[in-house]
């Protein structure tokens, strides 16, 4: 992923300068923790901008403008305003976004007060999500990198994966999770993905969930890869609870259960350790490979 461009504050500042000057004289600097897909700053306290940090994140943009004011009519917690889009120039060659800044901490294990209450709340903001008008949503693709599509995208890499960690994991026992996952299909019609439902992505305020961020990654199908933050996050109460609040099938489960291990084999045989707060990803294999192999649910 060598492609990614870095950009300064002050070259930030320039562009908003320019193309936003009702804004010019609102300070630009850097967030405590930036994503991925985007490199994001403060504009002024209550905006926030997001560039794309290589071109494949760039449909993101126009994506959020679209889509993000219909949703949040839906949805019981706040997701992020889109104010206003930059044109790409030669300071920058695609187009960007300024949102609004929703305050709150970055969800963390030390910060929820009942991982039970959380998990409650983050699977009722999804199934609030899923119940939203899809019908004009983008359906998965390569803009979202699949995410609600079809988890056999991701086959051979998964495979390859988990050969690749040999006798760290049992691979024999993750294969009949993959497989498991990959035997069935989302046969209800398309509903909303947000497509990262991570910690990083998740706001807290006096200990509970109050706010869902970061949709770069939404599209429309099936809602199974919005339910790994079960293994790679949520305690077992959190787990029992966040499965409670949503109407979902032993399949769409199961579905699930395989994106959570191509994630974790990916980081792990790529030795990434993940965020911090997360398991780490052989731990998350091996609870995946005993839930699996014993026949239990979350």
């Amino acid at each position: 992923m060598g492609d990614r461009i870095l950009i300064d504050a002050p070259k930030v500042a320039h562009m908003v300068a320019r193309q936003f000057p009702h804004w010019a004289h609102l300070p630009v600097t850097p967030v405590a923790r930036s994503g991925w897909d985007n490199h994001t700053f403060h504009l002024g306290p209550a905006m926030k901008i997001r560039l794309p940090s290589a071109e494949r994140y760039t449909a993101q943009v126009e994506k959020e403008n679209r889509h993000l004011p219909l949703l949040a009519r839906s949805l019981p917690l706040p997701i992020p305003e889109p104010l206003g889009i930059g044109r790409p120039d030669a300071d920058f060659a695609w187009p960007w976004s300024v949102q609004s800044w929703i305050a709150g901490e970055t969800a963390s294990r030390e910060r929820i007060a009942d991982m039970a209450g959380f998990g409650h709340d983050l699977g009722q903001f999804l199934s609030a999500l899923q119940r939203a008008d899809a019908r004009q949503g983008p359906p998965a693709g390569t803009h979202n990198f699949h995410r609600g599509g079809d988890l056999a995208v991701y086959d051979a890499e998964a495979q390859r994966c988990i050969a690749a960690l040999g006798s760290r994991i049992d691979g024999p026992a993750a294969l009949a999770v993959w497989q498991e996952a990959l035997a069935s299909r989302w046969s209800e019609p398309p509903v909303w993905v947000h497509g990262d439902i991570a910690v990083g992505n998740l706001l807290v305020r006096e200990g509970r969930l109050s706010a869902v961020i970061d949709f770069g990654s939404c599209g429309t199908g099936d809602p199974a890869c919005d339910l790994v933050i079960a293994w790679l996050f949520l305690d077992g109460p959190g787990r029992v609870a966040f499965r409670s609040a949503l109407p979902h099938d032993a399949a769409t489960w199961a579905r699930a259960r395989g994106w959570a291990l191509w994630k974790a084999a990916l980081m792990a045989a790529q030795d990434q350790g993940g965020h911090p707060e997360e398991q780490p990803p052989l731990a998350v294999i091996e609870f995946l490979v005993d839930e699996h192999r014993n026949g239990r649910s979350l």
